[in-house]
């Protein structure tokens, strides 16, 4: 199956009331263990990936390659999605399409609210010549992913109003608004702001996307999903399971050296834990 935009299984799930998982790679397994467990799950999926990680892979166009070659070599019949997560320009964004991703997110919560709207309009008018899906984003998202960074006394929740003109003005596909979600692990409980989030999906009608996926329990996942959140992203907790993994396997095999030993149980609890999420987000079957 051909890899595809986000924008129809986004409006898909959101309609269906279930959510998406965007699921971070950040080398070959991770690759491998997310392919493989949307196809035993019969799941949509969308494989996010931050121009850090697409560095370290070899740039735009080896992953896209990787992930062309693992769903020919699988025989992949569910729908994926490669998408730019947290694109820093509208070059960027641009270099990723042309490189075969049909996906990008222009992340322009920095800027001031004008100029992140001429930056997010001038990357979907590109994109949907393409056939490419956008994601925005308004507010800032607190923690830490890949390059991005930003500490707690920037983190700032998007305003409805807001919102509501960003999505108009520039016509994305998705939108992620700051509602308290944070990058990495959390520093006690999460605290999303529901009432926001419930006021934005009234407001507008695009899929909403939960940032900072890992950590989050799974009845507020269940209160986002209801309120119009049909994407929701996890990296942090595919992490945190795979370096368990390879800990664990080196300390019982301490004169162990073929990293296909230590990286293949990495790649089975990286594919153990998308698993969970798409049974928690609901998508487990939607790609029948």
């Amino acid at each position: 199956m051909p890899l595809v935009s986000m924008k129809e299984m986004l409006e898909t799930a959101k309609a269906n009331s279930y959510g998406v998982g965007q699921f971070n790679l950040n080398n070959l397994e991770f690759t491998q263990a997310i392919l493989q467990a949307a196809e035993e799950e019969k799941s949509p999926v969308i494989l996010g990936v931050s121009e850090g990680a697409a560095r370290y892979m070899g740039g735009f166009k080896s992953v896209v390659a990787i992930v062309e070659g693992l769903m020919e070599s699988y025989g992949t019949t569910v729908p994926v999605a490669i998408h730019l997560d947290h694109g820093s320009s509208f070059e960027k964004c641009v270099e990723a399409m042309y490189a075969g991703f049909t996906s990008v997110m222009i992340d322009g919560s920095h800027h001031p609210l004008e100029e992140n709207i001429a930056l997010t309009k001038k990357v979907v008018e590109v994109a949907h010549l393409l056939g490419v899906s956008v994601e925005a984003e308004l507010g800032r998202i607190g923690g830490q992913e890949d390059d991005l960074i930003v500490d707690d006394a920037e983190a700032a929740y998007a305003i409805p109003s807001e919102c509501d003109q960003l999505i108009r003005e520039t016509n994305v596909d998705c939108f992620a608004p700051a509602l308290g979600s944070v990058h990495g692990p959390y520093k006690g409980e999460p605290n999303l702001g529901f009432d926001r989030m419930e006021e934005i999906s009234t407001m507008t009608e695009v899929p909403l996307v939960l940032h900072g996926g890992t950590g989050i329990p799974t009845k507020d996942i269940k209160k986002a999903i209801s309120f119009g959140t049909a994407k929701i992203n996890v990296n942090t907790e595919s992490q945190i399971s795979s370096a368990k993994a390879v800990r664990e396997t080196l300390d019982a095999n301490p004169d162990m050296i073929d990293p296909r030993k230590y990286l293949g149980p990495a790649r089975e609890a990286i594919k153990e834990t998308v698993i969970g999420k798409m049974r928690e987000f609901g998508s487990s079957g939607q790609a029948q």
